[in-house]
């Protein structure tokens, strides 16, 4: 039979290390299987493949693509997602009863990954929930950046390339802080966590 510590004994082991990693190495710990399948269950989506989970400080927020309509950005974003292009990247520009756009790595809207993508246009409408490429003027220019539209924004409607919807946790989108700044910048904005392709989990 092991023997107990004493009380006085216990004061002089160490602590775990893996209390003070950063949270890039926290990630890397191992997780059981059965509780990934679990999380994976948990979200209850159509396909893990194509479903993202995007964490804030309010919540977990999960977005199911939309590969048939848009293939190509589909297939970039889960790039980006699985580079970990997006953790850390603030939520710079946020119109109350517009949109909450991200996905600039500069923290500005001038930035991007470097890879200009071909629209995918396409008839689906903009909508509370629905997740859009950011783009200049110009209709080919979307890279990184994208935005969750907070109402129904039938304008942007052929404009603009829908690949994604919000289907759990649109409260977290609501609450994220709104711009006060020149077109809807945020000072000091909220930032995503981390984002994860769920069948990556």
């Amino acid at each position: 039979m092991t023997d107990l510590l004493e009380k006085s004994k216990t004061k002089n082991l160490s602590k775990p290390n893996t209390k003070n990693l950063e949270n890039k190495d926290t990630k890397k710990l191992a997780m059981s299987d059965t509780r990934a399948k679990k999380i994976k269950h948990s979200y209850k989506v159509k396909d893990a493949g194509n479903a993202l989970l995007l964490q804030t400080k309010y919540g977990d927020i999960v977005i199911e693509m939309l590969p048939d309509i848009a293939p190509n950005h589909v297939q970039r974003i889960k790039e980006l997602v699985r580079q970990g292009f997006y953790n850390g990247l603030k939520f710079h520009r946020v119109i109350d009863g517009f949109m909450a756009q991200t996905g600039c790595p500069r923290g500005d809207g001038t930035g991007g990954s470097g890879k200009k993508l071909k629209a995918e246009f396409n008839r689906t409408p903009h909508k509370r929930g629905t997740v859009s490429m950011a783009r200049s003027m110009m209709p080919d220019s979307a890279d990184s950046q994208f935005f969750i539209c907070y109402a129904d924004c039938p304008w942007l409607d052929g404009q603009y390339t829908v690949w994604g919807e919000v289907t759990s946790g649109m409260e977290f989108v609501d609450m994220l802080k709104k711009g006060e700044g020149p077109n809807g910048m945020v000072y000091e904005p909220d930032e995503i966590i981390a984002v994860s392709v769920i069948e990556d989990i």
